[in-house]
Parts: structure tokens; C-alpha cells; sequence
């Protein structure tokens, strides 16, 4: 299946993974009974990448590199119900610190490795109630944002530069983008602390 990213239902009874290097699909399995539930061909062949699960724990948010957007996948009954377009090369998913909004980084390349260096990379933000693209935030000059996280007050997203051996701060209100040099290919960042969450593994993923 070359499963990758997953994230895991409210209850904790399953948990939904990225099949990012096999069939391009999505598995569902059952974390108490460690059994396969079901495996989902998405609507558009590609290569999903980081999920995340809404607030409200009905909607799982899945970032594909080669569809440039997100698919909309029902948890429970494990079934695609949409799509929202954000930017080339769509990897990853940050939530805001009042988790109204998705953070979503786009790297501007379609390439695992050694991606072109200042790149079409933007950041997308979602708003989580209307499933709607609020803002559009560019990489001046180019970039690769990659994974990361919000600073403990919300006000920054910190994002790796996986291309262009830089790290991003961004300002969450005006979208502002500070870069940082720092060494070849930064991929994860640990952004921390994070006052009220508790990691469950992989970047970003808190509850």
C-alpha cells in the first residue's frame, strides 16, 4: 500500500493512513482489532500526502502532491465528498491555534526530492466551517514550504523550506513571509511548545 501520513478517528477506534507510495488511495484500520476496515480509491489518481482530522472529528483532510489540492474524505463511512484546490504541490497541514482554520503548504513542485529551488510555493489557508479558501499566501521570490507548526501564541506558522535550505516564519494575520537560511533540504520542524495539545506522532499531529 507504501502507507505514509495517517491520522486517527475522535474515539481512537481507527485510524486513516496515506498510501503516498503505492496505489495513490487511502486505508482504513482498526487500531484495537489491527485489521484493514477498508481501502479507498480516490476520485483523481495521484499522491496523497499529510491527513488531518476537522474539530468537529467528522472530516478528514487529505493533501495530494499531484492534484495540487485537498480531498474531503467522511471518516466514519470512509467516503471522498470533495475537493477544494489551494496550489501546486500540496503536502502539508497545520491547524490554527483556535482551530478555525487549516494551514496547508504547497511546495511548488510535483517532486519528492530535489525539487526545483524558488518554486510557485504558497501557504493556502481553509476556514474549517465553510470548507472555503480564505487566503492565499505566495512564497515571496519563490519557495518550498513543507511541514511545521504555530507558534504557542498562534501568531506564527513556522514551515520548513524543503527545496531552497530555508525555514519561513509567517504571520497568521497578514501572511508576511520572514525567511531564515538554514542547511540543505529541511524537511520536519519542531515547533514547541504547544500549550493544550499532546503530539500522536509525525509533525503537527496533535490533539
Amino acid at each position: 500500500l507504501g502507507i505514509n501520513h495517517a491520522d486517527f478517528s475522535v474515539d481512537g477506534s481507527y485510524a486513516i493512513f496515506t498510501c503516498e507510495y503505492g496505489d495513490g488511495g487511502l486505508a482504513k484500520i482498526d487500531l484495537k482489532n489491527q485489521k484493514v476496515l477498508g481501502h479507498l480509491d480516490l476520485s483523481r489518481m495521484g499522491m496523497p500526502q499529510d491527513i488531518r482530522l476537522s474539530p468537529d472529528g467528522k472530516v478528514f483532510y487529505v493533501a495530494d502532491m499531484m492534484n495540487d489540492g485537498v480531498f474531503l474524505i467522511d471518516g466514519d463511512s470512509f467516503k471522498e465528498i470533495g475537493f477544494i484546490p489551494t496550489g501546486i504541490g500540496t503536502h502539508g497541514f497545520v491547524v490554527s491555534r483556535d482551530g478555525k482554520r487549516l494551514y496547508v503548504s504547497n511546495r511548488g513542485s510535483h517532486k519528492m526530492e530535489q525539487g526545483k529551488a524558488k518554486g510557485p510555493g504558497s501557504v493556502t489557508v481553509i476556514d474549517f466551517a465553510t470548507r472555503a479558501v480564505v487566503a492565499q499566501w505566495p512564497i515571496p521570490g519563490g519557495g518550498s514550504p513543507d511541514m511545521g507548526n504555530v507558534s504557542a501564541d498562534g501568531k506564527q506558522l513556522w514551515l520548513s523550506g524543503r527545496f531552497d535550505s530555508d525555514v519561513y516564519m509567517i504571520d497568521t494575520t497578514s501572511g508576511a513571509v520572514t525567511k531564515i537560511r538554514v542547511g540543505l533540504e529541511p524537511h520536519g520542524l519542531t515547533v514547541w511548545p504547544q500549550p493544550g495539545r499532546y503530539s500522536q506522532g509525525h509533525t503537527g499531529n496533535m490533539r
